[in-house]
Parts: structure tokens; C-alpha cells; sequence
């Protein structure tokens, strides 16, 4: 897909455009297991993302086939095959093999199937030690104590507090060292609370009381704030005067990635929370910094969008806390130093960090490689307000928002070539 900014497009970006951005994945996701595992729960808002989708599908084939081995293929969504492990695990007499795309075979999933046979859980690997397809037999899990590293992908530890109110003895998580992510399981607790669980965070410790009933209970999913990150980035590579207009988001959000809203004011663009549960992001002011660095432990999924909005204001990035993004759809530290070099940049990376230099110009016309990874389309689209460019497998976005292109065509006013 070429996409090309068109005459149109100046007057467009200040009119004040409003997109209605659909729920958060990750609380659609985790939400879906709890309303599997109490089904009194009523979700609204759902996100309409292909993560989402696999996991409804895949708890609805179980549930309609109760008594016969089901596969189940989750593609490329790693919440999915994370938070589907743990679920399985717990139903009794329930077998399963999950399985996903060539991609989600390479990426590990151990450490969780380790926790889950410290539960006393039954998973076998068909194929590669430590990896999916998994065959997993449903058991009551009776213990209720686990060990694991802080620093591990905080989906792991989500998985298993999601299930913790059904074990028969609830869970007790120790955490050894620097905690990653801690938004992210800090919205799996704080869900968990509204459904009724007593579950709290002291320190290094969970602890998650068992509950069998909950009373009836409808929850609205906020919108998505990781997909709100590629309007902020658009509104940071335009002119001053330029707004957005998203709906619907919560001041007090439980998403790590409404620091959006804090880190972009760095870059001129300022967040209104609206009386009406809208939000309208406007560039204010004109650049005033020369180089951005941030610790994103806590939000690392929105590294991408930052790295290209430096790019495009042509100002140096400094980020750290990235260790996890070499485990996720593909290893994207090193996607991002392909594509950012192919552009004319100069980066370098490491485990953990990433450094982008201050360049000036920017190579028209490249073809962006995605990797199958819907937040490298998203992320290098906004840098169609400044050049031509190009997304291969463009599509991919619908794993996360579907609706992306025909909102950034709306958004950008752009000529649009396939």
C-alpha cells in the first residue's frame, strides 16, 4: 500500500476529525476469561481486534464440544495463547491443543507452563520444548504457591491471577526482583476487584482469595490507548492548530499507555479530557526539544510510535525497559532498526534499549516491512505526512484495529495506491 498525502490534506488535519476507537484489547481479553470463567459477567464496548476474536471463538468451540480433543489455532495472538493456557488448564475433563502461526511456535511460553505444573496443571509440547503447539488436559489445580522472576512478560503473570479465584485454593504469586509491566498486572487485579475477588499487590506478593459465584455484573471497556498512540504521533507530525477528537477514554485509566498523554506533551501535543468521556488531542505549540528519553518499562507496547514520531520531528530517542519486545509478534527492536535504517536514520539497539540518532532527512517512497506485527504499519503510517511510503501486508493492522486505514485516510487525506 503507497500512501500519499494530497492537496487536501492541511485543511483536513484542522478540522477536528472524531474516530471512535473500540475497547482496550488487553482488558477485552482478560475480561473474556473471567466472563468464561463467570458467565453472570456481561462485557460492553468489546475490542473488535483479531486477538479478541480467537479468543471468543476458541472458548465458544470448547464450550459447544465438550467431549472430544479440540484444536485450536490462535494465530499470531500471543495474549491469546498465554491467557488460553491458563483457562484450559483449569477445565476439568476439558482436552485442548493450542496451537498458532510459524511465528507464534517461536516465541516461548515455558515459563507460564512451568507456573501451571507447579499447579499441578497437565500440558504437554508436541513439537519444541518450551514452545507451542501445546496439549493441554484440564485438572483441578490444588496448589496454590508459585515463584517467579519479576521481570518476566507480565501476560504470564496475568494469566495465572485470571484463574487464581477459581483454584480451589486460591493463589499466593511471589515476584523475585524488578517487576515489568506493572500497569498491565495491576489491571488484571484492579478487574478482578470489580468483579468481586478479593485480590492485593503488597510489595513483591499477590495474593488472590478464591471465589466460585459472582453476583451479576456488566463492565465497559474503555478504549483502546495503544491504538490511540498512532493519532497522537499524526498529531505530532502536523501543523499547530491540528485536532482529534477519540472516543471514549477514563482520566484515571487502568492502560500503562495512557502516559501517551503525558510523554506527548513533550512534543507539543496536549490531551483535553472532555466532559462527555471524549478526549481531543491538539498540537499547541511548535517543537522545543532537540533529543526524547524515556524508561518505558511500564508501556513498552507503544516503543514503535515513539521511536517514529522522534524520527519524523528529526529529533534523537533514547528509550529503555524494551527487553520484551524481542518476544512479540516479531523481534521488534531489530524490525524497528531495519525499517528506521532503510528510511535514512541511524539507530542502534540492544536487549533492553534503543538509540535513535538526530537526522534530517528522510528516504521517499520505501516499502515498510511489517513482520506481521500490526504496530509497525500503524506506527510508520503517520510518516506519510511528511513523505511517500509504503506498508507491505498493510492488513495486519486488523489484529489489533481493524478499521486503521479507513480512519487514517480520513484523518490524513491521503491518495491511496495498492
Amino acid at each position: 500500500m503507497l500512501l500519499q498525502l494530497d492537496k487536501r490534506a492541511v485543511a483536513t488535519q484542522k478540522k477536528g476529525i472524531k474516530l471512535f476507537i473500540t475497547g482496550s484489547k488487553s482488558e477485552t481479553n482478560r475480561l473474556l476469561v473471567l466472563q468464561a470463567l463467570y458467565p453472570e459477567l456481561t462485557i460492553e464496548n468489546e475490542s473488535n481486534s483479531d486477538d479478541s476474536d480467537v479468543m471468543t471463538k476458541a472458548i465458544l468451540q470448547v464450550r459447544n464440544n465438550p467431549n472430544s480433543l479440540q484444536l485450536l489455532d490462535i494465530h499470531h495472538a500471543g495474549t491469546a495463547m498465554r491467557f488460553l493456557t491458563a483457562y484450559f488448564a483449569t477445565q476439568i475433563d476439558t482436552e485442548v491443543i493450542l496451537t498458532g502461526s510459524s511465528r507464534m511456535k517461536e516465541r516461548p511460553v515455558e515459563i507460564l507452563v512451568n507456573a501451571l505444573r507447579t499447579l499441578g496443571a497437565k500440558i504437554e509440547y508436541l513439537e519444541n520444548e518450551g514452545f507451542p503447539p501445546l496439549k493441554i488436559t484440564g485438572t483441578e489445580l490444588e496448589k496454590n504457591s508459585i515463584l517467579l522472576p519479576a521481570n518476566v512478560s507480565s501476560q504470564y503473570i496475568s494469566a495465572l491471577l485470571l484463574i487464581a479465584p477459581k483454584l480451589k485454593n486460591g493463589l499466593i504469586l511471589i515476584l523475585d526482583g524488578e517487576i515489568t509491566s506493572r500497569p498491565y498486572i495491576e489491571m488484571t487485579l484492579a478487574l478482578l476487584n470489580e468483579i468481586g475477588v478479593e485480590a492485593k499487590f503488597d510489595g513483591n506478593k499477590i495474593i488472590v482469595n478464591t471465589l466460585q459465584q459472582i453476583n451479576a455484573k456488566k463492565i465497559t471497556v474503555e478504549s483502546d490507548w495503544s491504538s490511540a498512540s498512532y493519532w497522537y504521533s499524526v498529531v505530532a507530525l502536523s501543523n499547530v492548530g491540528t485536532k482529534i477528537v477519540l472516543s471514549s477514554y477514563k482520566i484515571n485509566s487502568r492502560q500503562g499507555d495512557a502516559i501517551l498523554s503525558e510523554i506527548y506533551e513533550q512534543f507539543g501535543v496536549f490531551t483535553t479530557f472532555n466532559s462527555d468521556g471524549n478526549i481531543t488531542i491538539s498540537k499547541e505549540k511548535t517543537l522545543e526539544i532537540a533529543s526524547f528519553s524515556y524508561d518505558l518499562i511500564n508501556a513498552p507496547d507503544i516503543a514503535q510510535t515513539i521511536v517514529v514520531t522522534c524520527f519524523g520531528l528529526k529529533i534523537s530517542c533514547h528509550l529503555t525497559g524494551l527487553h520484551t519486545l524481542k518476544i512479540k509478534e516479531t523481534d521488534r527492536l531489530l524490525a524497528i532498526q531495519n525499517e528506521i535504517t532503510k528510511l535514512g536514520g541511524y539507530i542502534n539497539t540492544n536487549e533492553n534499549s534503543l538509540f535513535l540518532e538526530k537526522d534530517t532527512k528522510i528516504n521517499t517512497n520505501c516499502a515498510i516491512a511489517t513482520y506481521q506485527d500490526h504496530r509497525m504499519a500503524m506506527a510508520f503510517a503517520p510518516l506519510a505526512l511528511l513523505v511517500p511510503i509504503k506498508i507491505e501486508n498493510a492488513n495486519v493492522v486488523s489484529k489489533s484495529y481493524p478499521n486503521f486505514w479507513n480512519d487514517f485516510k480520513e484523518v490524513a487525506c491521503l491518495e491511496e495506491i495498492k
